[in-house]
């Protein structure tokens, strides 16, 4: 929140002669931090006390970490490798302790010599850089590091007492860089403008944000800290609330056409073809639907349920209601594959419901027309023919949907499919279609906690289905240790050949391709004596198709599915593994959403700690959607107490959505949640943690709608009017105007 002039001077110009134009660069394009108000901004991730020492036993692979530390050893090893072929090569380990735990550092070639002349055994210093496994032990190739002599004048008067803060940081530029510029621009923060209303922030009894600034970046104590992080998770909460207020606000001015079903229409037909009763949840949440559109302004609303809830029915109950009023509806998938799963799906629920303007049509009967990128020109010139006219009451599609040759008759209804792979823009462009703004559901199958919907999709108003149909089968989930017990692995494709002979199938996922576009950047990369610390790349389909095939499931039907497949190609897989002719597909993950096969009762994840835990989530809810239990298991070579051994054990211990994404939220940082969220815009939260600081959010939230139904304009709040101006920069503005 850059706040006022002082605060939006760019780090680059007039700061030249004191950040320097080559830090402040690395700045800018590492960090995103352009200006005096981004850097005073960018806090400390962590503080370590001068006496003590980083637990070394808890650090996360793959992450650029900083650790204060002691060295307890260093050694010099020579080698022969291509570049020194007599046995000149030089390595140095070094290994670090905290009392806890140690790492080892390893230094190569010319880069030796430094370290080799400064980390004596004793010495304490600051050490910077990834964590890699190398010979199953954890280490830091080429850590960047800052000695910390303690007597110094320099170091004790730029870590101004007893607390080092630690800032989150890159390799090309360290934490105890970032904490010298901060220094350096510390004294603006004094002209920080205050976006919290003053009886707000007086009644809840929070430091001023020049106070709480200060003792972020220098705190000398604990009780420091604490003010600080009370006032700036405040300002997080309150700012984004605020934005997503006035954009209520704004929606509930907006006209539309209330759209009610008739007693005697389409949906009273469909509803008495139905085999079955929808379950409760899915009344409770067809009727807070049905009431939205009933009325004459947009509905916004967010429909997520674990995966097989029947979201797609109670989708398909409200695009009937709105062609039941004359209007259409169109629902926007992610893939051409989902689109024309769900028009198969759509159509077949429907029956002589779908045969609009045909023979043996039923007398309320609309059309469902398909509409993909990959059509032929023929059969698209018709279904646009179709929704020009009205003729077809119901589309489904991918982005074609939006190109500007597709005109709507009556757009009532845009249902958006697995919204996190929708950017804003694109769902802006289907909304535009209507004569006034249409209603607007979208669906996830990624459970999302109330806290982290009431900041991402704080716009919309939220329906949950958290039952299950009735016929669903459990799922069995087991982590699959393949390095510690390999017997484990050999064990897993038994079972999968077990599936098969009871006339089962099965899907083995992997995370890579493996074609030769991905196998020439891996050549392009030298392999230097520091890439050996480096992990093996990812599994790919097609080599493990080739291994399965030939080994430990000869003789079964094997066949690939992945994304740079053509579509035509893709659907024929697909339709061969749903009719049984294929005995087990690997894939990526094109078939994480909505593909549906009820006898494929077993899957395989390899690799399984490089997805995310609502990845792994929506991809074992492929299995177990018949009558016969399902069996996910999650393949890993990572060792037992490494981090991702431990998300997969949250995946296989539970399948419950919601809290599987309360603990992906707990692993990793809120940014990628609202990152993604936000078409890509660099995260507003740096100290607001969603799922903790729920009672800030909730609180945060009532006093913002309570400013805006006072003061919509903001006209007596003019700093908070320039701090949301500062969190709503163009993107950010676009994204909340489009929703």
């Amino acid at each position: 929140m850059d706040l006022v002039p002082a605060l939006q001077e760019p780090l680059r110009q007039p700061l030249k002669s004191v950040l320097g134009p080559a830090t402040a660069k690395v700045m800018a394009e590492h960090l995103g931090l352009l200006t005096v108000g981004d850097l005073l901004h960018h806090y400390p991730r962590r503080y370590e006390e001068r006496g003590q020492l980083t637990h070394l036993a808890d650090l996360p692979m793959d992450e650029h970490v900083t650790v204060v530390a002691q060295v307890a050893d260093a050694r010099l090893h020579t080698f022969a490798s291509t570049r020194a072929p007599r046995g000149k090569g030089q390595r140095l380990e070094v290994t670090i302790t905290d009392g806890s735990g140690r790492l080892q550092l390893v230094f190569f070639g010319n880069g030796v010599h430094k370290p080799h002349k400064e980390l004596l055994p004793g010495t304490r210093a600051m050490f910077a850089g990834k964590v890699s496994v190398f010979n199953r032990r954890l280490q830091l190739a080429h850590p960047a590091y800052e000695l910390l002599k303690g007597d110094a004048e320099e170091t004790v008067e730029s870590w101004a007492g007893a607390l080092i803060p630690l800032y989150p940081a890159t390799a090309k530029l360290e934490s105890w860089k970032i904490a010298k510029a901060v220094q350096t621009v510390l004294p603006s923060a004094q002209e920080a403008v205050d976006p919290l209303p003053g009886s707000l922030r007086e009644g809840r009894g929070l430091v001023t944000l020049p106070e709480a600034l200060l003792k972020i970046h220098r705190p000398h104590t604990k009780a420091d800290i604490a003010d600080a992080r009370a006032r700036l998770k405040w300002d997080e909460a309150f700012v984004l609330q605020v934005a997503l207020a006035r954009r209520r606000y704004a929606d509930a001015q907006l006209p539309a056409v209330a759209r009610k079903p008739r007693p005697d229409g389409l949906l009273a037909a469909f509803d008495d073809r139905l085999p079955f009763t929808l379950t409760e949840g899915q009344q409770k949440v067809s009727r807070e639907i049905f009431d939205d559109l009933a009325t004459e302004h947009p509905m916004h609303r967010l429909l997520q349920g674990e995966v097989g809830s029947g979201k797609t029915l109670v989708a398909l109950r409200a695009m009937l209601a709105v062609v039941d009023t004359g209007g259409q509806a169109a629902m926007l998938a992610p893939t051409e594959v989902l689109a024309q799963q769900h028009h198969r799906s759509v159509t077949e629920m429907m029956g002589e419901l779908a045969e609009g303007g045909m023979l043996g049509g039923a007398e309320h009967a609309t059309k469902v027309v398909l509409l993909t990128g990959s059509m032929g020109a023929a059969a698209r010139r018709h279904a646009l023919l179709d929704l020009a006219t009205g003729e077809a009451g119901i589309v489904i599609g991918t982005h074609a949907l939006i190109e500007d040759k597709v005109q709507f008759h009556d757009l009532g209804l845009v249902v958006v499919d697995e919204q996190h792979r929708f950017g804003v823009e694109q769902r802006d462009a289907l909304r535009g279609k209507g004569k006034q703004p249409p209603h607007l559901l979208v669906m996830t199958a990624t459970p999302i906690p109330r806290t982290v919907a009431m900041t991402v999709f704080g716009d919309l108003e939220t329906s949950v289905l958290d039952q299950l149909p009735a016929g669903r089968s459990p799922i069995a989930s087991h982590v699959v240790p393949a390095a510690d017990k390999p017997h484990f692995l050999a064990r897993a494709w038994e079972r999968v050949r077990e599936e098969a002979a009871k006339g089962h199938q099965a899907y083995v996922v992997c995370p890579r391709i493996g074609d030769e576009e991905d196998d020439e950047k891996k050549a392009a990369r030298k392999q230097s004596a520091e890439d050996e610390a480096e992990k093996r790349p990812p599994l790919a389909v097609l080599d493990v198709a080739g291994q399965l095939a030939e080994g430990p499931l000869h003789g079964l039907r094997v066949e690939v599915l992945h994304g740079r497949m053509q579509p035509d190609d893709k659907e024929a897989v697909m339709r061969r593994f749903a009719a049984g002719e294929t005995d087990v597909l690997v894939a990526t993950t094109v078939i994480e959403v909505g593909v549906n096969v009820p006898n494929a009762t077993v899957m395989v994840i390899m690799d399984a700690d490089r997805f995310g835990v609502s990845q792994l989530h929506q991809l074992r809810g492929r299995v177990g959607r018949g009558s016969a239990p399902g069996l996910c298991l999650l393949v890993t070579e990572m060792p037992e107490a490494s981090a991702a051994r431990q998300r997969l054990n949250a995946v296989a211990a539970t399948l419950d959505g919601f809290e599987l994404s309360r603990i992906d939220l707990e692993q990793r940082r809120e940014g990628d949640v609202l990152g993604q969220a936000q078409s890509g815009a660099r995260s507003s939260l740096r100290v607001l943690a969603v799922i903790e600081d729920e009672e800030i959010i909730a609180e945060a939230r009532q006093e913002a709608a309570a400013v805006v139904a006072a003061d919509p304009e903001l006209e007596h709040l003019p700093g908070l009017r320039t701090a949301l101006e500062a969190l709503l920069d163009e993107e950010r503005e676009q994204y909340l105007e489009k929703g």
